[in-house]
Order: C-alpha cells, then sequence, then structure tokens
C-alpha cells in the first residue's frame, strides 16, 4: 500500500490536465472543421498523453533531485513530487519508469502508424520526449540555461495540439496555427508562473528561469502582460463573428483570474498568496484552451 501511495505522489495526476488539454484541443478542432472523430484514435491519444505526462513528471524528479532537495518554498505546482527527496522512492526506480513510460508512448505512435497510417507519429512522438530530455538533461539542460520556459510553452503549446490535430486527421495542414497568439503568449505566462515558488533553490542551485533571471516583480509583470495578450486576441482571431456570445463566455473565467491576480501580486516563496497567484496563472491558461475546445466540440 505503501508502495503505492509513493508512485500516485510521484505520478502527480493532476499535471495531467496540462497534457490532455493540448491534446484533445487539436482533435475537437478537426470536429470543428465537421470532420467525424475517430474514438479508437482518441482512446490512443487520452494513453498517449498519460503515458507522455508520467515520463515527464518521472524525468523531471530524477533530473532535479539535487535542486528539489534545496527547495523549502516548493508548492502543488512546484518542486517536483518530493518522492526521492522524502525517501518515498530511489532514483533507479524513477529513472525505470520514466524510461517505461517513453517506450510506452513510442509504442502508441507504432500503433498510429501501422493501424491508422500515421507516418508522423513516431517523429512527433521523440520530438516531444527530446523537448523533456533537452530541457532537464546534459548537454543542452535548457532550464539552468534560461530557455527552459520557452521550451515548454513550445511542447504544450504547439507540439501536443498540432499531434493531437495530426492524429485525427493524418495532416497538419488545417491545423489553427492562427489560434497561436492566444494558446503561446499564456502558455508561456503558465510556464514562468511555476517557477516562482522555486526561486530560492533554483538561484542556489544555477537553474536560470525567469524568476531569477529578471527577478519575481518583473517575472510576475511579464506574467500579467502575457496573459493580456492572450484574452485581448480572442477577438481577433476568433472563429465566431463579434456577435457570438459563446466568445465572450469564452473570457470569462481568463477575465476573472487575470483581474484577480493583482490582489496577490505582492507575495514571496513559500506564501499562501503565491499560490493562489500560480493557481490564477494556471487557471487562465487551461480554461482558455479547455473553452475553446468545447466550444470546437459543440
Amino acid at each position: 500500500m505503501e508502495k503505492i501511495k509513493a508512485w500516485l505522489k510521484a505520478s502527480r495526476l493532476p499535471s495531467q490536465s496540462y497534457i490532455f488539454i493540448p491534446i484533445l484541443f487539436g482533435q475537437a478542432w478537426y470536429v470543428f472543421q465537421g470532420n467525424k472523430l475517430d474514438w479508437s484514435i482518441l482512446a490512443l491519444m487520452t494513453c498517449f498523453g498519460l503515458f507522455d505526462q508520467l515520463y515527464i513528471v518521472y524525468a523531471n524528479d530524477y533530473a532535479d533531485m539535487e535542486t528539489d532537495r534545496r527547495n523549502t518554498t516548493y508548492n502543488i505546482f512546484s518542486g517536483g513530487s518530493r518522492v526521492l527527496v522524502d525517501g518515498d522512492l530511489n532514483p533507479e526506480q524513477l529513472k525505470k519508469a520514466a524510461i517505461n513510460m517513453a517506450g510506452l508512448c513510442i509504442i502508441c505512435g507504432i500503433m498510429l502508424t501501422v493501424f491508422f497510417q500515421r507516418g508522423l507519429a513516431v517523429p512527433i512522438i521523440i520530438v516531444a520526449l527530446g523537448l523533456l530530455w533537452l530541457y532537464s538533461y546534459p548537454p543542452a539542460r535548457i532550464s539552468y540555461r534560461g530557455a527552459g520556459e520557452i521550451l515548454q510553452m513550445l511542447g504544450v503549446g504547439l507540439v501536443l495540439p498540432v499531434f493531437g490535430y495530426y492524429a485525427q486527421s493524418g495532416s497538419i495542414h488545417g491545423f489553427p496555427f492562427g489560434l497561436l497568439p492566444v494558446i503561446l503568449p499564456t502558455q508561456l505566462a503558465c510556464a514562468m508562473a511555476t517557477s516562482l515558488p522555486d526561486e530560492p533553490s533554483d538561484r542556489l542551485s544555477g537553474k536560470q528561469t525567469s524568476t531569477v533571471l529578471l527577478g519575481a516583480k518583473t517575472t510576475k509583470y511579464s506574467i500579467l502582460f502575457l496573459n493580456a495578450i492572450s484574452i485581448a486576441s480572442i477577438p481577433f482571431v476568433s472563429w465566431f463573428s463579434s456577435g457570438d456570445i459563446r466568445m465572450y463566455l469564452l473570457l470569462v473565467i481568463p477575465f476573472f483570474a487575470a483581474f484577480s491576480k493583482m490582489f496577490v501580486i505582492n507575495s514571496g516563496p513559500g506564501s499562501f498568496k503565491l499560490t493562489v497567484f500560480v493557481f490564477l496563472s494556471v487557471l487562465i491558461t487551461l480554461s482558455l484552451m479547455a473553452g475553446m475546445t468545447i466550444l470546437f466540440f459543440l
């Protein structure tokens, strides 16, 4: 029972939403174009999303073990799962689990290729897996060199939605690249927000996150600015007419969350107010993409 609890803790299943929603977004756009959803592909892509998320959290915990040991200001959105720091699992177990999850991702790609003639599935999956490797592991270790948040933005804001669309359509032509001004800024803001609580330990470890490079105050205002770009872009790139009430309903949660962040902007690592600030940042990102996904399916 203790081992099961340890693996559930390591799996950080709530973070599955970061992966599941972008993948579903791409498939929803395919349906919005007037096509029929292939439920077998949806199931296969859902499995890929689960395996990919587990690969990410396991591999990141293994790579960041020493930094996490120094982290005393982590919260539910940052600082890893703590299973290695707390001694719930050992590094070798997590390393093997990450490799196994990567293998399962590749198997999903092979199945898409064999059964659905999706020849780019395996290359796209290799790119997705490779982004995490570039993010956390030598020699690139980009998260320690000042561009980790950009890499994260590209992975969840571009690669995964495109893959979701490609899996259903068999082509990337027709993907709504015009919606990237909505998607990418808020994804970057979300990545920057989750670095805020870890600033003290990241600084000690030489991890050059946006918060370490810019300072917490500048980072927070940059996050607000990026959120504003995404929210303000909706009317200009919208697939609805300006009079369609659904477009405005889509903005209710992001706008309310962005406004609310102003009341908790003066907050430091380890504080409840900072946890609220990060939560609201994540809420804006997920609600925008989830909202568009739901409307695509309607």
